[in-house]
């Protein structure tokens, strides 16, 4: 049997191509506006706030442009503005609808601060509040774990930072990343039946620890949020590679499962000496490496994990007799 959110992976490369041929020279042109501000907010929530928390990581390391991430609330709840300060906001929402990141929204408007938003619905709020609006091209999304939204939001916040900086670096991620498409199709055919054998062999485990460095916390910090909470029900915890020696390093022992997203062996070395530790106490670990997938450049490594992951938590929520699309509360509790 074949779940609904099973053809929304299979979408992902159509939606991709389908926002690169309607947004490219809408991106660059944002691109070239934002170049000039002094900061950048990146608002989200769940699945939206993992693609902020990874751009922000991934130009931090080749470039000095200051980025802030936040959640909505945060935002609108804590965050002091200045009316006619230099900066920008930049909101993520598959919905266009979501409540706090509509706030923050709003709230930044009234301050004179320059909007985008990254939605999947040309009608929506969001999509008509902001001052420039990228839509993706992904067509109605229903299960509950964002696929194609997810990836076109990422591959957005992507174009964007990356016509931003002005590097022998950033046009060689920039010329791989209008590859990405092609290496998404290729993966949804190869990484399947490893990872659903993978699922079964881990369907009895109860909590994960989601773990990853640089380019790889915001993808941790996705999976464990909600593709292990929301997608299999399953208890998860994001963990950056950095801190693992402060706290997790205490609770790791045989029957303890981790998982580690690694870009490969010369990068984030913190996590590579996690994943020793782990292994020589016998933990049960499960190592997600870009270098088994693809050669594209370590700052892409999101792009190339989501698939094996995607069909991992696909797998896993069916061997527990669960819907992977489904949710029990979402949409229904109102805060």
């Amino acid at each position: 049997m074949q779940y609904g959110m099973y053809q929304e992976i299979m979408d992902q490369p159509i939606s991709l191509r389908l926002t690169i041929d309607s947004e490219k020279e809408h991106i660059e042109k944002i691109s070239e506006d934002f170049r000039k501000l002094d900061k950048i907010f990146l608002i989200g929530c769940g699945s939206s706030i993992s693609t902020c928390y990874t751009i922000r990581d991934v130009v931090k390391s080749i470039s000095n442009i200051e980025i802030d991430v936040q959640t909505g609330y945060e935002f609108v709840e804590h965050q002091c503005l200045e009316n006619g300060s230099n900066m920008g906001l930049i909101v993520t929402s598959q919905s266009g609808e979501t409540s706090d990141t509509l706030e923050a929204l709003r709230k930044a408007k009234k301050h004179g601060i320059k909007t985008v938003s990254i939605t999947n619905m040309p009608e929506s709020s969001m999509a008509k509040e902001a001052d420039e609006s990228i839509i993706t091209r992904c067509g109605e999304e229903k299960a509950i774990l964002g696929t194609k939204t997810y990836v076109t939001q990422l591959f957005s916040l992507y174009a964007i930072f990356f016509n931003m900086i002005k590097s022998e670096r950033a046009e060689q991620v920039l010329n791989q990343l209008y590859t990405v498409p092609d290496l998404i199709e290729n993966l949804l055919k190869t990484t399947e039946e490893d990872n659903k054998k993978l699922a079964e062999i881990h369907k009895d485990v109860n909590l994960f620890y989601c773990m990853g460095g640089g380019v790889n916390f915001g993808l941790a910090y996705k999976l464990a949020m909600t593709m292990f909470m929301e997608g299999s029900l399953k208890h998860a915890c994001p963990v950056y590679s950095g801190e693992f020696r402060h706290g997790l390093i205490e609770r790791v022992e045989e029957g303890v499962t981790v998982v580690f997203l690694k870009s490969g062996d010369e990068y984030d070395k913190v996590t590579l000496r996690a994943i020793d530790f782990c292994q020589n106490l016998g933990v049960n670990t499960i190592i997600f490496d870009l270098k088994d997938y693809s050669d594209i450049d370590v700052l892409l490594t999101p792009f190339a994990l989501i698939v094996p992951l995607e069909w991992f938590i696909y797998h896993l929520s069916i061997f527990n007799g669960e819907d992977p699309g489904s949710t029990r509360h979402i949409g229904k509790v109102r805060y």
